[in-house]
């Protein structure tokens, strides 16, 4: 019988390699194929209206010694880190609490998630014009501290790209630890009250280590996700004031369209692509995901 098996289960296994071709094509066609070619326009000149013309590692050396493109990446680590302070304490929260079987619950979670169904530069738009310090919503209640320039503040505006960023995004990552919230067996809790935990507790010692696979996977999506922020940061700000918020993707951008330098914007774009990889590939080694077993936590 388990000869009969075995030899079943091999001659399936062969052509069902092939249902990942489609997969592999499109990788290749829409991120392996384009990163080359992004990878050979750095090295040359090339405006988007002439021919390419090589100039050997002339843009490298132009783009890694230029103090904006270091202030860029600064601004993008910044944005990286402060997203995910924000993000996913919140979202974690959210995400447990909507995870519960009450009625009003369901309510509740459609306001949540109502921002993730709307599109960036909607948001973008709504949030320019709710703080415009002549006639948003300070300005409209009279509330003095509401009406300062909460936008040409160099000193504040990345913090208000941030806010909208995560008012955005927190929704999507609620919905990961929903789903890995439900899935956690509820003989835990039940276990757990007999032995007269509270509900501080059972959230600490139960529910934060199961969803340890869904925090890892919604890190990784967060940290990646913020190197590519642009139409939010772009509608808002333009990058101002001065070089305030011009992320390194809203650099790349402005480097290859305003200023017709499309060899400098592909040296941004593979740094942006490096960085993505090296910053991935580094929560799945030191965070042991790869080596996990199922916690049946879900997403």
């Amino acid at each position: 019988m388990s000869t009969r098996n075995g030899g079943a289960i091999a001659r399936l296994s062969a052509p069902s390699s092939w249902l990942v071709a489609p997969a592999l094509v499109f990788f290749l066609g829409f991120a392996i194929i384009p990163l080359l070619i992004a990878l050979g326009l750095s090295f040359t000149s090339w405006d988007g209206l002439t021919a390419p013309v090589f100039n050997g590692i002339s843009n490298w050396v132009s783009k890694l010694t230029d103090p904006v493109t270091y202030n860029a990446l600064w601004l993008s680590l910044q944005v990286i880190v402060f997203s995910w302070i924000v993000q996913t304490p919140l979202s974690l929260l959210l995400g447990v609490f909507t995870a519960g079987r009450q009625k009003y619950r369901a309510v509740l979670a459609a306001l949540y998630f109502l921002p993730l169904i709307l599109s960036s530069a909607a948001i973008a738009i709504a949030y320019k014009a709710l703080l415009d310090p002549n006639y948003g919503i300070g300005k409209a209640f009279n509330l003095p501290v509401l009406s300062q320039d909460w936008l040409g503040n160099p000193a504040l505006v990345l913090y208000v790209v941030i806010f909208v960023i995560a008012w955005q995004f927190i929704p999507f990552h609620s919905l990961l630890y929903q789903a890995g919230a439900r899935q956690i067996p509820a003989s835990l809790y039940e276990a757990a009250q007999l032995d007269g935990a509270g509900r501080v507790k059972q959230f600490f010692y139960i529910t934060v280590p199961q969803l340890k696979n869904t925090i890892i996977a919604s890190s990784t999506l967060m940290v990646v996700g913020s190197l590519t922020y642009f139409d939010i940061v772009y509608i808002l700000t333009q990058g101002g004031p001065g070089y305030a918020t011009r992320l390194l993707p809203l650099d790349m951008y402005l480097t290859g369209f305003s200023a017709s330098d499309l060899g400098g914007a592909s040296v941004l774009a593979v740094i942006l692509v490096v960085i993505g990889l090296l910053l991935a590939a580094g929560l799945t080694k030191f965070s042991g995901f790869n080596r996990m077993s199922s916690q049946q936590d879900g997403a």
